[in-house]
């Protein structure tokens, strides 16, 4: 195998790590507010690509032309982003909310529980089967280089989720709500005493991570071109593992998880055998966590008594 395929291997791997470091965010934004694990949030991108799809078809966009498609998949993402985020909004006002001074289980197992019940949401709109999703960029590679392919699709993983990445690290460290959310996740109590609306932070919070759980289902939809109703499952999942790897609760932490991450599956997947990709994934992780707790940005913390 030669240096082209490593190399060609890696833009793979970075380009779907930029996917997954996306959708960490959402699980990373309400464990660092709530402490809570979100365990919906993957079925919540179902529902976003499902409702992508829907929209595809209504605004004629797989008939556009290239300009068109581009301002189109532009469209898609914000009304994607609105629905998702919209919709943890509904979730963490009818389920969380009422179970903010719950034992920490409730939330926990309610979140499971939200999340059977998206999943049984995208059975009844997709169906059973799995659906194509529409082909609206060409599949031209963009590179000179012979041996290397990068196509638009992996432009647009590129457009989308770095922009987004930067302006939620803007939002966060130099916004008025940034602050009062990173002095909510120290300490909700001391918040609170100062004048700051916790429950209007935190609601923020799930509407910032739907929007971007929103965004990501519609890239997942352009960039994989299949979609399910179970499909929720696996990419929270490996979201989940790059947010507890880069150390669950940092934002900078997610963006390398979920990079780490990408990096792993396409490698071990490319010179070790796609069956053996999830195991080699999970190997690392343990042996991170052995070493570094924490996760790999994470800052180690000590439980009040």
């Amino acid at each position: 195998m030669s240096f082209q395929f490593f190399v060609q291997q890696c833009l793979i791997g970075l380009t779907n790590g930029a996917l997954i470091a996306l959708v960490a965010l959402g699980y990373t934004m309400v464990y660092g507010i709530i402490r809570l694990i979100n365990f919906a949030h993957g079925d919540l991108i179902m529902l976003g690509s499902c409702f992508a799809l829907s929209l595809v078809g209504w605004l004629g966009l797989a008939a556009g032309g290239q300009a068109g498609t581009w301002g189109g998949i532009a469209l898609l993402v914000v009304l994607c982003g609105l629905f998702c985020g919209g919709l943890n909004l509904a979730v963490d006002r009818l389920v969380y909310k009422p179970l903010r001074t719950a034992p920490k289980l409730a939330p926990l197992v309610s979140a499971i529980g939200v999340s059977f019940i998206f999943m049984n949401i995208g059975l009844f709109w997709l169906g059973p089967a799995d659906r194509s999703f529409p082909e609206l960029l060409p599949a031209t590679n963009l590179l000179a280089a012979d041996g290397l392919q990068f196509s638009a699709k992996d432009l647009l993983v590129v457009v989308v989720v770095v922009p987004l990445m930067l302006a939620l690290s803007f939002l966060v460290r130099a916004t008025r709500l940034g602050k009062a959310m990173r002095a909510v996740s120290q300490d909700p109590t001391a918040a609170a005493l100062v004048g700051i609306d916790v429950d209007r932070v935190i609601a923020a919070t799930f509407f910032v991570g739907g929007f971007l759980g929103g965004a990501a289902s519609v890239i997942y939809g352009l960039y994989i071109n299949t979609i399910s109703f179970q499909m929720g499952f696996q990419n929270g999942l490996y979201a989940f593992t790059a947010a507890v790897l880069g150390g669950i609760g940092s934002i900078p932490g997610a963006v390398v998880g979920g990079v780490v991450i990408g990096l792993v599956r396409s490698l071990s997947s490319a010179y070790v055998g796609e069956r053996w990709t999830g195991a080699i994934v999970f190997a690392i992780l343990i042996v991170i966590l052995v070493f570094r707790p924490e996760g790999l940005l994470g800052r180690g913390t000590k439980e009040k008594v």
